[in-house]
């Protein structure tokens, strides 16, 4: 079974990679490093360390969330705002050839640990699920659907188990 880092997008060989949805290989291909350029995301790719191949990728941005979006019983424990921050998942694939291993969770856990490390506070993972796949494979990994295709998973106790 490969071995796989996860790191910044930057040089990797890109073109090889297909998950199989269409917007999401050609984003991956064509539009992520100018995001990166504009500092509009931030992307990280799991690489097979044995063939050097992306296996995976995840974009992640700063984003908000209307304080009135969110269950009344989460809203009533923060700050009155207009607007929550929150960490944005905005993308997550994984390559069809390494399907099956684990690695999409692997790679979501790893967005989860970069929101709670950054310097930047974020309240929660805020992610769109594209369809009812997507949608379960979140409330698989503990996210909340807080309106139609939209989850959040509150990093709040996570960020107090890490820092221990």
């Amino acid at each position: 079974m490969p071995k796989f880092r996860v790191e910044a997008l930057a040089g990797q060989n890109r073109t090889g990679f297909v998950c199989g949805v269409e917007p999401l290989d050609r984003y991956f291909r064509e539009q992520v490093t100018q995001d990166i350029r504009r500092r509009a995301t931030a992307c990280f790719v799991a690489i097979d360390e044995e063939t050097e191949r992306v296996a995976g990728y995840y974009s992640l941005a700063a984003g908000a969330v209307a304080l009135t979006d969110l269950p009344e019983a989460r809203a009533k424990r923060l700050p009155r705002y207009p607007s929550v921050p929150v960490a944005r998942l905005g993308r997550l694939a994984v390559d069809e050839t390494y399907r099956g291993r684990k690695l999409g969770g692997a790679l979501l856990w790893d967005a989860v640990e970069r929101a709670v490390r950054s310097e930047l506070m974020a309240y929660a993972l805020v992610v769109d699920a594209k369809d009812d796949s997507a949608e379960a494979f979140y409330l698989h990994h503990g996210f909340v659907l807080i309106s139609p295709r939209t989850l959040i998973l509150p990093l709040g106790k996570l960020g107090n188990a890490s820092s221990r």
